[in-house]
């Protein structure tokens, strides 16, 4: 198929016309602010009632934010309370997890240990470890994409098969499984939580499980992430070899002469950072143990409340072990010959978020504008009122598979997961949980990551999307974006399908999400 016309008809090339004609989240929140602020003005004086966690009436009225003293509030809180200290100083934590993981990928570490493993996979395995090891990368940012990807079509073209096999596995890994992970406390994890606690409490709501326990923003939803991943890794294997492994047997492709295996060897410089940065985690741990029975242990005040700093701080805990690991591999590798050179790993990672400081200095503002205004909680009114008036109240399971709809189909045109659940959770955290109260933080944020994470793969508007489909052109150099979606989208199907189940297996039978 020529690629002139395939772009110019079906459904991938309509996603892709779509997409393109959608702003910048950061221009759709300076357009979404402009509007609510007119939208005050039209709207102030009216006055509604919504009911509490207990049932109590909360009584509202919407302010015009265009009168003089809320002018001046706009101007007063727009730099201090509506972004730097949003939300207790969400995005301060945000910047410190970045601190840590930047450490830890500039100094090599990542790299290394995905060469590593990806080298010593056995071939009978290798499907299921390769997206296994592409959940796990999501960690890594950029080196699932760069480094994984590209080595797992090396890996089988050594095998004499369709390279496209290993990295279209890969691929599902590294992207569709993007929210599932075994460590805890991941920068997805913080920007998730954090957000919903403020999203939650913005309007009232209480940020608890569906047991009443107080949250934790970081790892509210650990335990169904631990699971997913195996749960992903083994459906993503069954994909590959049962449905788009056999497919790809019978095309051609072709072994360009330039390609090494051995450009993906490990350097002795990475071997010696590798070591190092074992015996790094393990005195972080030891570290991290001595705070959790020493000074960071649980206590009860004399009031009777029990406080926990360790869990408190577990976000600090984790970025500390990502520091001191990094740290040891960087300076044994090489990479790191002063503390200069660990200054500018984070100098480095700080470069890359000055996208996330303009998009939350708009987001927090417009925020900030619909919870003081009160137009928030209006825009949740109707919403839950409509819900409710279609009977939805009494099948929660319906609403959640729902909003995993809906979610999925935004994601389609809409890329990033940090603008989209900007858009999303506040207005999606309070109303589900006005229509049932069984839909709790936790559960709606557990819901975005899995409709978030297994459309990533079948989309045009996916960030890496061009970058794969090179990769994959050095073996296959006619394949067109549309055939490189349709290879992904058993994988997309499948982790949608077996991943809402499981969400809903854990509402049902009443499974806690995290800790």
């Amino acid at each position: 198929m020529n690629q002139k016309v395939e772009s110019q008809k079906g459904f991938i090339a309509f996603v892709e016309r779509v997409g393109k004609r959608i702003p910048d989240p950061i221009i759709i929140f300076i357009w979404f602010f402009v509007g609510a602020l007119l939208l005050t003005a039209l709207m102030g004086g009216i006055s509604f009632e919504t009911f509490g966690a207990g049932g109590e009436p909360t009584q509202w009225q919407i302010k015009n934010m265009l009168a003089a003293e809320n002018v001046v509030w706009l101007f007063d809180n727009a730099i201090l309370a509506n972004w730097l200290g949003f939300g207790g100083g969400v995005l301060g934590v945000i910047l410190i997890v970045m601190l840590g993981v930047g450490i830890a990928e500039h100094s090599g570490l990542f790299g290394a240990v995905l060469k590593k493993t990806s080298r010593a996979l056995p071939e009978k395995l290798l499907p299921l470890l390769l997206v296994f090891i592409g959940i796990m990368s999501s960690i890594a940012t950029d080196a699932g994409y760069l480094v994984l990807i590209p080595l797992a079509g090396l890996l089988y073209a050594g095998l004499g098969k369709n390279p496209l096999i290993g990295m279209a596995a890969a691929f599902a890994g590294v992207s569709a499984g993007f929210s599932a992970n075994l460590i805890p406390a991941t920068p997805i994890d913080v920007i998730i939580g954090m957000n919903a606690k403020v999203f939650a409490e913005a309007q009232g709501i209480p940020f608890v499980n569906a047991k009443g326990e107080e949250l934790t923003p970081a790892t509210m939803n650990y335990y169904f992430i631990l699971v997913s991943t195996f749960v992903l890794a083994a459906v993503g294997s069954w994909v590959t070899l049962k449905v788009v492994g056999p497919r790809l047997a019978q095309k051609e492709f072709v072994i360009p002469d330039e390609l090494k295996i051995t450009d993906f060897d490990v350097t002795p410089a990475e071997r010696r950072g590798l070591r190092a940065a074992g015996v790094g985690l393990v005195l972080a741990l030891v570290a991290l143990w001595g705070l959790a029975i020493g000074p960071m242990a649980d206590y009860t005040t004399a009031e009777g409340q029990t406080v926990k700093p360790f869990i408190n701080n577990v976000i600090l805990m984790i970025t500390f072990v990502f520091v001191v690991v990094g740290v040891s591999f960087g300076v044994a590798s090489g990479k790191f010959r002063s503390m200069m050179d660990v200054v500018t790993a984070m100098v480095k990672q700080m470069d890359t978020m000055g996208y996330i400081l303009v998009l939350t200095f708009f987001c927090y503002n417009f925020l900030g504008l619909l919870s003081y205004s009160g137009l928030g909680a209006y825009i949740t009114y109707l919403g839950a009122s409509s819900l409710i008036a279609m009977g939805l109240q009494s099948y929660p399971i319906l609403l959640l598979v729902g909003f995993v709809l809906v979610t999925g189909l935004i994601n389609l045109f809409v890329g990033g997961l940090t603008s989209k659940w900007m858009l999303l959770g506040p207005i999606f955290i309070p109303m589900l949980y006005m229509v049932n109260s069984e839909m709790t933080p936790d559960l709606v944020a557990a819901a975005f990551r899995v409709a978030d994470s297994a459309t990533n793969i079948i989309t045009p508007m996916m960030s890496y999307a061009g970058i794969i489909l090179a990769f994959m052109r050095k073996y296959n150099p006619q394949l067109t974006f549309g055939e490189m979606i349709a290879m992904m989208v058993p994988y997309s199907l499948a982790f949608m399908v077996v991943w809402v189940a499981l969400l809903v297996g854990f509402f049902a039978f009443g499974i806690p999400l995290g800790f």
